[in-house]
């Protein structure tokens, strides 16, 4: 594991190997005990095994976003859609709560600004430069990053669920647009306090799409959405900051746009085109996917694991600037002997 080889890997700098992340390996509790014997379940041992597991791993790049100090929820409505079981236990189900909102005329009212307010600008810049900091001592042999992961679309999420969202944006498309560009204004608060501290690299999230891909027209996506994000990355760039573009689902039809509006990197699952991100993008921006798929892991042989492993090392060759991430996470039901297959067969090829 190497902070600088991710450094460099983002800025697009030659390294001397493949730079690798993965995500969701603190859920595989097998794996956990035969490198640790703290306890998985006790809160207090979280960040040390967190830091084993990673080392152990390999895992040059932390994914880190962080929305801010108030919680939208306790200070305002929100919707909780639940959550449904991802852990080999089952302890992160939720059921969904009943949504606050009732008519779609509450959702165009709606302004995060005055539902939530915002905090002192100079202590915001010092919260989050100190869960920076704070972030690398943690993990001091991986690169981590800044962050906002209730962007736009995800923040109107969050506030009125899927099923408000969805009413709105078919009800009235204008009324819907400003209250997307109101997120967008509450948002560019957050990043322009992002752009005054130290970190290098920028992690912007928004699940905007599903998994067939735009779920409004691409019309709207363009005319009202990537114009926020390019106000919102203003300070972020005049920085120096790197930023990295993240959505669940299929955007790839949409990355010639992001690039537009200043995005530098793209962070994607598998139900995009690998094989054409490389070909347009792998020369200019740091691209954190690979043709594996936690799927394939979870339900087929090595056989065909390797076989999407080999696919992405020779796309690899194509790009100046590839993390090799599994996507979407690894799972806990994944077999604790493909894990182990997984990381000696890419440390043995990078």
């Amino acid at each position: 594991m190497s902070r600088q080889i991710a450094l460099d890997t983002v800025f697009l700098r030659p390294t001397p190997r493949l730079a690798h992340t993965d995500y969701s390996i603190g859920y595989h509790h097998n794996l956990i005990a035969e490198l640790t014997t703290l306890d998985p379940k006790k809160p207090e041992n979280g960040m040390e095994i967190a830091r084993i597991v990673h080392d152990w791993f390999e895992v040059d790049f932390m994914f880190g976003v962080a929305d801010g100090p108030i919680n939208w929820g306790a200070v305002g409505r929100t919707a909780d859609m639940g959550h449904a079981v991802y852990a080999n236990d089952g302890s992160d189900e939720r059921q969904p709560a009943v949504c606050p909102f009732t008519d779609v005329e509450e959702v165009f009212e709606f302004d995060p600004l005055i539902e939530y307010g915002l905090p002192n600008h100079r202590e915001l810049v010092q919260h989050y430069e100190k869960l920076y900091q704070d972030r690398c001592v943690q993990f001091p042999n991986q690169l981590t990053t800044g962050g906002y992961y209730k962007t736009v679309v995800s923040g109107a999420i969050a506030t009125f669920g899927w099923d408000m969202l969805l009413l709105a944006a078919g009800a009235d498309v204008n009324r819907f647009a400003e209250v997307l560009r109101r997120f967008g204004r509450y948002t560019k608060f957050y990043m322009d306090a992002w752009a005054e501290t130290s970190a290098p690299v920028f992690i912007q999230h928004d699940d905007m799409v599903w998994t067939e891909g735009p779920f409004m027209h691409p019309d709207f996506y363009r005319q009202v959405i990537f114009p926020l994000y390019r106000d919102m990355w203003l300070k972020l760039k005049k920085a120096g900051k790197k930023i990295l573009f993240c959505s669940d689902g299929t955007f790839d039809m949409f990355m010639h746009d992001l690039t537009a509006a200043g995005a530098e990197g793209f962070i994607f699952e598998p139900t995009n085109n690998f094989d054409w991100v490389v070909e347009n993008f792998g020369q200019t921006h740091c691209i954190v996917s690979s043709k594996s798929d936690c799927r394939t892991m979870a339900f087929k042989s090595w056989e065909d694991v390797k076989a999407e492993m080999d696919a992405t090392f020779k796309l690899a060759k194509k790009c100046r600037g590839l993390i090799y991430a599994c996507g979407n996470h690894l799972p806990a039901n994944i077999p604790g002997e493909i894990m182990k297959k997984y990381l000696a067969y890419l440390k043995a090829n990078w």
